[in-house]
């Protein structure tokens, strides 16, 4: 198993030459990088080429780009706005289309296997006018990844449009050829089901198209992102469940969220106890 872990453990800074050391030297091999301005500034070149040279000098992978989430035009601080495939509006659909197609082309100087990203915000009602918009946008989306030697990966999330079964109908019902599904466990485990049934149910429908896992942990009420074991999630049975994807060597990033405030831990403490969990974790997958 590769060691990846999600940029978005330091979303809220910079990604500079110097954290990228840091996490190499925790132990990781593979990086995603999260789509936020203020983090990385995808949309020009000569910061591209530059997070290129570092992550070459410091040995790491980039194996996917989570989308931008939000419309945040200034580098220097998010706007907010929600940036979703399933906007019902034209020009806010097109604008959105962009925007992810400049994260996609991030892969002619930085070449990266998958793009990640949702299926509209964290609250999305199903609504035919944005299953239509959305079918629109990702099949421009696939197309133009295709060319760029890029996969979209649709995320399961907490929202009926988010929804596993949802997105697996959507999927079929289209049949937008090249589309495939990143496996989020923990927005599994928030699913509205009993809980020792959650992450059965919710990976059921997406299994043979899984191309790539978030991996953190919750209580079961919020998105927390913790560490693996450091939740509620069954992760024998969830390793169980997640090793029946038929894909081999299915990638699988460490995805965390960052702590704030005037007692958060540094980032050599965070980066201890993510390499901690994931130790764990691996030791699990190779049992």
């Amino acid at each position: 198993m590769q060691r990846l872990l999600s940029t978005y453990l330091f979303v809220s800074r910079k990604l500079t030459p110097e954290l990228l050391e840091q996490i190499g030297e925790a132990g990781f091999e593979g990086v995603e990088i999260f789509c936020s301005r203020s983090h990385f500034e995808y949309s020009m070149k000569p910061e591209i080429r530059a997070m290129a040279e570092a992550l070459e000098v410091h040995r790491l992978h980039l194996v996917s780009l989570h989308a931008p989430t939000s419309r945040d035009h200034s580098a220097m601080r998010e706007s907010g706005i929600p940036l979703s495939v399933c906007e019902v509006e034209r020009v806010r659909r097109v604008e959105a289309m962009d925007e992810l197609k400049r994260a996609i082309d991030v892969a002619d100087d930085l070449p990266y296997a998958r793009l990640v990203l949702h299926m509209g915000g964290s609250r999305e009602m199903a609504d035919p006018r944005k299953r239509d918009a959305a079918f629109s946008t990702l099949e421009h989306l696939i197309l133009h990844a295709h060319h760029a030697g890029v996969t979209i990966c649709v995320e399961n999330t907490t929202s009926e449009m988010g929804d596993p079964s949802y997105l697996r109908a959507f999927v079929d019902e289209t049949r937008l050829t090249g589309l495939r599904f990143n496996f989020d466990i923990g927005h599994a485990h928030l699913a509205e089901l009993p809980e020792d049934e959650r992450i059965e149910k919710s990976f059921s429908p997406l299994r043979d198209l899984v191309s790539s896992v978030h991996l953190h942990d919750n209580h079961g009420d919020k998105d927390e992102h913790l560490p693996p074991y450091e939740g509620t999630i069954d992760w024998p049975t969830a390793v169980k469940i997640l090793q029946s994807a038929p894909q081999a060597s299915l990638p699988i990033v460490l995805e965390l969220k960052e702590k704030t405030g005037p007692e958060a831990p540094g980032v050599a403490e965070l980066l201890a106890a993510a390499r901690k969990s994931l130790d764990r974790f691996e030791s699990a997958w190779s049992a």
